[in-house]
């Protein structure tokens, strides 16, 4: 009775429009109070305990840095000037700005790790740009959506390191090799319905009177965005930092590039700069530490067993609980973002995962990949939700066109089901 009162507690709270992060502590605690009602304090002290349990993890502390990399980056010029260059690389005509738009996507995804934050500074550029050449901006609002969606899956990725705290078995350096080939998987096939898509429908037609921007100048202008990845990614496998120190290295990185080198960061705007990270990374860890006294709930009321078994028992079998698994999180995923997802869902499914024995990496990229193609599905998706919101469109305009790049990057998640070793296959060889 009090476990069903845990969900619907949490639900009716979230309708009522309390945020996801008090709605799953609030629950929690009420849960905790009437199972302990004839304990001192009715138990509710494990409430601060569980609160401080959830955020005390050292892997998190990435998660604020990274989230400042985004904005240092999206300030920087960067984005603009990987524009240049990949146009200069790929030329103009119909179809190549969407294609520009998802590759530098996706490489921004190697630099900061959050789907929105890309969006953000993506869109900014680029959803301009696909206006001025010709495409109808809930295209570009869509692909931009899309391309975004690649970043939680290459590293370095916030949702990985979330699913390395609740899931110690898969450590951070093995997650952001097994993301490595999925995530780039996606990009390219995000890519090949986009532009067909603006081929098809001659958007664009205007992009091929462009100028085209002289290769070695944009190459130079962009090298020290280039060489960010190279830095947080190599400086990992060389040893010569941990996850959590690269976010470190990479803020004091983008800073550099931002303040000497590009100049158009000045310290009037890093108060700026520290105060929107800061808040963005409040409500994440925030939203953390409350998932803690709800993930405490689901363990001491015993609810986590009976759904697994019953799920289990269900005479699906192994792939029919992958189906039932995809079909329900990519539905949760169009209403709650990715991090919230992790902190309720994945507790209730270790057990599921330990039964089929399931490699916990390959487990974490596949729940990464439902909760990409979750962040571009209407109604609620909050990739979407930003592009829609720089384009200055409804997100009902996109539904037109966001069908096809869900199909295509929900291919990508198959063939990751069907072939393991898209994702294991490099952290194996890397020695993870």
């Amino acid at each position: 009775m009090i476990a069903t009162l845990l969900f619907i507690a949490f639900l009716a709270l979230m309708l009522l429009g309390v945020p996801i992060g008090a709605a799953l502590g609030l629950a929690g605690a009420v849960c905790i109070a009437l199972a302990n009602s004839d304990a001192q304090w009715f138990g509710l002290l494990a409430v601060p305990q569980n609160f401080y349990a959830g955020l005390g993890k050292y892997p998190l502390l990435a998660i604020p840095m990274f989230v400042l990399v985004g904005s240092i980056f999206d300030r920087s010029g960067v984005a603009l000037r990987l524009v240049n260059f990949a146009i200069a690389i790929v030329g103009r005509g119909p179809g190549m700005l969407p294609l520009v738009t998802i590759g530098v996507a996706m490489f921004m995804g190697g630099i900061s790790g959050s789907g929105p934050a890309t969006a953000a500074a993506v869109g900014g550029v680029m959803i301009l740009a696909m206006s001025r050449a010709g495409y109808p901006p809930a295209f570009a609002a869509t692909v931009v959506g899309a391309a975004a969606a690649t970043d939680i899956l290459i590293p370095p990725s916030v949702a990985f390191i979330v699913y390395s705290v609740l899931v110690p078995q898969a450590s951070v350096p093995a997650l952001f090799a097994a993301g490595m080939i999925p995530g780039i998987l996606a990009g390219l096939a995000l890519i090949v319905p986009a532009v067909l898509i603006s081929r098809q429908h001659n958007m664009g037609q205007l992009e091929s009177t462009m100028p085209r921007p002289p290769f070695w100048r944009s190459l130079m202008e962009a090298s020290w965005g280039l060489a960010a990845p190279v830095l947080i990614l190599g400086g990992m496998r060389l040893g010569w930092f941990t996850p959590t120190e690269a976010a470190v290295v990479a803020v004091f990185y983008g800073l550099f590039v931002g303040m000497v080198v590009h100049r158009t960061i000045k310290v009037r705007d890093l108060f700026v700069i520290l105060r929107e990270s800061g808040e963005l990374s409040a409500v994440i860890l925030i939203v953390v530490s409350l998932a803690g006294i709800f993930a405490y709930s689901l363990s001491t009321l015993g609810v986590i067993d009976p759904v697994a078994n019953a799920i289990v028992n269900s005479g699906l079998g192994e792939y029919g609980v992958l189906a039932l698994l995809i079909v329900l999180l990519i539905t949760v995923g169009m209403f709650l973002d990715g991090v919230s997802i992790f902190l309720i869902f994945v507790p209730l499914l270790w057990p599921i995962v330990q039964f089929y024995k399931w490699d916990p990496v390959w487990f974490g990229v596949i729940l990464t990949l439902k909760v990409a193609l979750g962040q571009f599905t209407p109604p609620l998706a909050v990739n979407l939700m930003v592009s829609c919101r720089i384009a200055n469109v409804r997100m009902e305009e996109t539904v037109r066109w966001v069908g096809w790049l869900l199909f295509s990057m929900f291919l990508v998640m198959v063939a990751v089901i069907i072939w393991p070793q898209l994702a294991l296959w490099l952290p194996h060889k890397l020695g993870y």
